[in-house]
C-alpha cells in the first residue's frame, strides 16, 4: 500500500483517548489522520482542538490507519508526533545571546520535502546557525524523516514552528535583525556584508519565496548560474549561502 502519510519510525499515537491527553498535554504533533467516515462524536471534539492548535487535519481510507498502527485499534483517528519539541522564536534569540553571538537565523518559507528540511537542519547546525524557524502548515515538520536526513543534527539545532512567517520576520526586524532572502533576481550573494544580526530566508522547492515574504526581505541574494538550469536544490542553495554568512562571521572573530 503507498503511504505519504507514514515512514517506519514515525511516533504514532493511536485511539480516541490517547490522542485527545496528547493534545490536553501539550505535546508537539505534526498531524492528525482521521478515517473517512469517523467524523462524528468524540472524534469531532478532537479534530475541533487540533484545529484550535492549527494542525493539520486529513481524512484517509481506514485500511491506511490499519497499516500505520500495525492493525491495532485505532478507533478511527491516529496522531503523528513530532520526534522533538519545538522552541520559541525568543529561545532561539536567547541562545545567540548567551552565546555572545549576534542571532544568525534560518528562515524556511514553505519547505515541503522532509529530507531537504533534514539537509538543511543538518548544514544550519555545522555552519553555526543558533535556530531554524518552518511555519505551521504546508510544511514539512520534525518527523521522523526529517531527523533521519539531518543525520542526528535535530537533537542539537533548536527549531521555531510559527503561525506567520511575514509577521515572525517584522518581529526579527523590531529586534534588529536584517533579513536575507535567496531568489534569483538579487544581489550576488559574495558581495553583500553578512556579518550583523541576520536571517535568512529560504524559499519552497517548487515556487520560491512567497511574494509578501520576499517583500518584507531587507535584501535579496542569489547564487550566480552559470549552466544549462537555472536553479539549485533549496537544500544545496542554504547550504552555499549558510556558509557565506559563516564565514565573514569568522572573519570578525580572527581579526
Amino acid at each position: 500500500m503507498k503511504n505519504d502519510d507514514f515512514e517506519k519510525g514515525e511516533d504514532i499515537i493511536a485511539g480516541r483517548n490517547p490522542v485527545s491527553e496528547a493534545l490536553k498535554s501539550g505535546r508537539s504533533i505534526e498531524r492528525i489522520l482521521v478515517a473517512h467516515g469517523e467524523m462524528s462524536g468524540s472524534v469531532k471534539v478532537i479534530v475541533a482542538k487540533a484545529k484550535e492548535k492549527g494542525i493539520p487535519i486529513k481524512e484517509v481510507d481506514s485500511r491506511k490507519l490499519d497499516f500505520m498502527c500495525g492493525n491495532a485499534n485505532h478507533q478511527g483517528i491516529i496522531a503523528i508526533a513530532a520526534v522533538k519539541e519545538y522552541v520559541s522564536v525568543d529561545e532561539i534569540l536567547k541562545i545567540a545571546e548567551e552565546k555572545g553571538e549576534k542571532p544568525f537565523i534560518i528562515i524556511l518559507d514553505n519547505i515541503e520535502d522532509p529530507h531537504n528540511l533534514g539537509a538543511i537542519i543538518r548544514t544550519a547546525e555545522c555552519a553555526g546557525a543558533h535556530g531554524v524557524i518552518i511555519p505551521k502548515r504546508r510544511a514539512a515538520g520534525l518527523t521522523f524523516s526529517v531527523g533521519k536526513a539531518s543525520a542526528g543534527a535535530y537533537e542539537y539545532m533548536p527549531v521555531a514552528r510559527v503561525t506567520n512567517i511575514p509577521a515572525t520576520i517584522d518581529e526579527l526586524k523590531e529586534k534588529g535583525l536584517w533579513i536575507y532572502g535567496a531568489d534569483m533576481d538579487g544581489k550576488t550573494y559574495c558581495t553583500s556584508d553578512l556579518k550583523g544580526a541576520c536571517a535568512l530566508v529560504i524559499g519552497s522547492e517548487g515556487k520560491g519565496l512567497q511574494r509578501l515574504v520576499k517583500e518584507k526581505c531587507d535584501v535579496i541574494l542569489s547564487l550566480p548560474m552559470l549552466g544549462k538550469i537555472n536553479s539549485l536544490n533549496a537544500s544545496v542553495a542554504a547550504g552555499v549561502l549558510m556558509y557565506e554568512f559563516t564565514r565573514q562571521r569568522l572573519e570578525i572573530k580572527a581579526k
